[in-house]
Parts: C-alpha cells; structure tokens; sequence
C-alpha cells in the first residue's frame, strides 16, 4: 500500500446537549486548527467524530490522495491497519475517536456485549443497527462529571431511608429486602439491588411524575430556606430535572455513582454498565457501533425491559470507575489507558517543554494522533511533505509508520493517540 500519514479533517455533530459556541472544547479546537472556520456562537458543538463513520467519515487533506474518505482509502487500503489488526476486524478500522463537549446530561444508558448486540440486532435493527459490542472511554479533558455503576449499597440505602419521595417509587418490600442483604451475600445484594431499580425504573408515569414533583418542590424549599439538600442529592436533582423535567432518569442518582474526573482521568464503560454524561469536555473512544440501550434522560428510543435485565448490579465506591494510566518503562512522556477490550487503546502523550524533538514510535497498528495543546513541525518519509501541527490537528499513521516532530510551543504539547494493541 502507498505510504500513510496524512492530516484529516473530522465531522462535527451538533447534538442539542452540546456546549454551545466556544465554551465547547471542540469548537476551540476546531478554531484553532483552521483559522478559516467561523465558529457559531449559539450553536451546539457537541462531538467530533475522528475515523471511518459512515455517518461521519473523515476526509483525507492530501494531495496524493484526492477527493478520498478515511474509510474509502482503508478499504483499498487494508495493509495499513497492521496484520493482527486487518485480520482480527476483517480490514476495518475497530474503533472510533472523539472529542465530546458536554453541557446537560447525556442519557442513562448501557451497551450490551457481542452477543446480547446480535441479538437485538436481529430483533430491533431499526434500534440496534449493528451486531457489534460497544465498549468505550472517556478521558477528561476538562473537570468532567458523570454517573458510571451502582453505588455502595449503604449509599444506596440512605437515600431510601432519607428520600421518601424514592422509596414510594421502589416499595416498602423492595426497599426492606435491600436494607436486609447482607455485604457476605454478593449474589443476594444484586438481585435486591436488580429488583429495586427494576421497581423504579418500570414505575407508572404519573406515579413518578407525580412523586419527582413533590420532591423537586421540597429540595427547591429547603435550598430556598439554607438547609443543606445532600442528603437528597439536591444540587445534582435541581440540575437533572431542570434539563429533563418529569424524566425517571432524574431518580437514578440515588443508585448511581457520580464520578468526577480530573484532566487526565478516564472511565471505562465495559458492557452492562449503566452510565450518563452529565458535564465537561472529554476524548472518547469506543469500538465501532451504534449499540445503546437508553432509559432516561433522552428524547431519543427507550428499551426499559432490556436495560433492566442486562445491567451489571454489582455495587462498588466512586474511586473504583477511575481507570488508570500505565507510564510508559519505555518513554516517559507515554501514559497507555488499556481496557479489558481488543478493540482500542489510547495514549496521552505529554511532551516537556524541554524536548524540541519526539519522535512518535511506529506501532503494529493504524492510529489517530489529536493534538491538544502546542506546536510543532511533522515529518514522515510516509507523508507527502512537512506537516504544521497545532491544537486540533489531527493525522492518520498507517501502521509501522513514525513522524518526527520539531516541537516551537514554549510549553511542550499534549497529544493523543488512539490505536489497536492487539
């Protein structure tokens, strides 16, 4: 196959729960990568999709290569991907990059796995229209929020004995089978913890509705009188219903851990795994498919029978949803994210101000470098001539490829790769 590295331009989806103009973290980049492109300060920048999507695929920016798509060269192309990974995903890229910007809540959902996806596929392909799992990460890039798994179950169970309002929704019998399972029984605690949000989230409409108004009605009153709402969860309650009012999606905060990320920290959300985005700018990567089982928060589809019978409900704290980042032995400025999954794996490359020249290692695998932050001359005897590299530039590098770069920024740069460690 020719030689491969070459600068792509990405498709932006503007989802309404986007950050809007320039406070999105993928408008700047956008901006920044192209002076040319007029950023519209009321619209929402919500995701940029960096592969072969076809709702979405990237475009070449190579005069070697005219008027081509990511996907279309990869398809004449399969060597590029590397050998394990063209045979293992039949000459596909496996995955798909992104930058996410998120201002409201971003749907209670899960992905099912290989087969549990087959299955829906065949049943519902208007709603599942692949047969593929859906495992993804999400790497903050900014202060980021969200719900990832069930909580402690005596969090859980706090918020029944101090919400009134939830434990109407769940049922006395429920809710006392809960209070009564005992942490030596793990398979007790899942199947009480399966029937109580099974109860909650099957609740009659204008039960739940009716029982979420009362209890935003009286967290607004104790917030209007000083009294502190945590033992309510109140902030995050006021926040979620003033997004999605009358949603049962509202109630799942007292089952769910909420997860706050620091610039550099990632989630892994593995298959059954109930999650929401709630706020802030991230990378995210996930293997290619749009598998999504919704049931809250969300105009789109809900399938509450299927999210409720393919959960995980395995309780466990917060600090556990962080997913750790492996130093490179090899160079240091390499922090390796790699999940329990074949499909991707992500690098966060942290180059020091005192470096002037990187050069980015070849891997037995097709990669996107994003770059976040800095500058820096590209050259590649892969790529057609020198690449200028700034903040939201983004290259495709065949496998077995490297680039030097000739770092200017007096910072150092921050970049992001994403590839297949097979």
């Amino acid at each position: 196959f020719p030689p491969a590295v070459f600068p792509l331009s990405c498709a932006v989806q503007s989802y309404a729960w986007g950050k809007v103009g320039l406070e999105s973290e993928v408008a700047k980049l956008l901006a920044s990568s192209d002076p040319l492109v007029q950023i519209q300060p009321n619209q929402p920048y919500a995701e940029l999709w960096i592969g072969t999507h076809p709702r979405g695929d990237a475009i070449i920016r190579d005069n070697r290569i005219p008027q081509k798509t990511l996907g279309q060269w990869i398809a004449d192309n399969p060597a590029c991907l590397g050998v394990k990974v063209k045979e293992a995903f039949q000459g596909h890229l496996p995955f798909l990059f992104k930058v996410l910007s998120v201002n409201t809540a971003l749907s209670i959902q899960a992905h099912p796995n290989k087969e549990l996806a087959a299955k829906l596929h065949a049943q519902f392909p208007e709603h599942y229209p692949d047969a593929n799992h859906k495992p993804e990460m999400a790497i903050a890039l900014t202060p980021f929020e969200g719900l990832c798994g069930f909580r402690p179950v005596e969090e859980i169970v706090s918020f029944l004995q101090s919400v009134p309002e939830l434990r109407a929704l769940i049922g006395e019998v429920a809710a006392e089978q809960l209070e009564r399972s005992g942490s030596d029984d793990p398979r007790g605690v899942s199947a009480a913890l399966r029937v109580c949000f099974t109860r909650l989230m099957k609740s009659e409409k204008k039960f739940f509705v009716d029982q979420l108004n009362m209890l935003v009605k009286r967290i607004s009153q104790e917030v209007a009188e000083g009294k502190d709402t945590s033992g309510s969860n109140g902030d995050l309650l006021l926040r979620l219903h003033s997004q999605y009012p009358g949603d049962i999606g509202c109630f799942t905060i007292y089952f769910l851990n909420l997860v706050r990320l620091e610039p550099g920290e990632a989630m892994f959300l593995g298959a059954n795994e109930p999650h929401a985005y709630l706020n802030g700018d991230c990378v995210e990567c996930m293997a290619c498919s749009d598998n999504t089982v919704r049931a809250g928060l969300t105009p789109k589809f809900i399938d509450v029978l299927t999210l409720c019978e393919m959960l995980n409900y395995t309780p466990a704290p917060s600090s556990s949803k962080i997913f750790p980042a492996a130093q490179s032995q090899l160079d240091p400025s390499i922090y390796l994210y790699d999940p329990p999954v074949p499909d991707f794996a992500i690098m966060r490359i942290e180059i020091p101000s005192s470096i002037k020249l990187y050069l980015v290692s070849a891997v037995d695998s097709a990669s996107i470098l994003l770059v976040i932050q800095g500058t820096a001359v590209g050259t590649s005897t892969a790529a057609a001539s020198e690449m200028t590299l700034r903040r939201g530039s983004v290259l495709f590098i065949s496998a077995n490829e490297s680039i030097s770069l000739h770092l200017s920024s007096p910072d150092g740069m921050l970049l992001f790769r994403a590839c297949c460690l097979l």
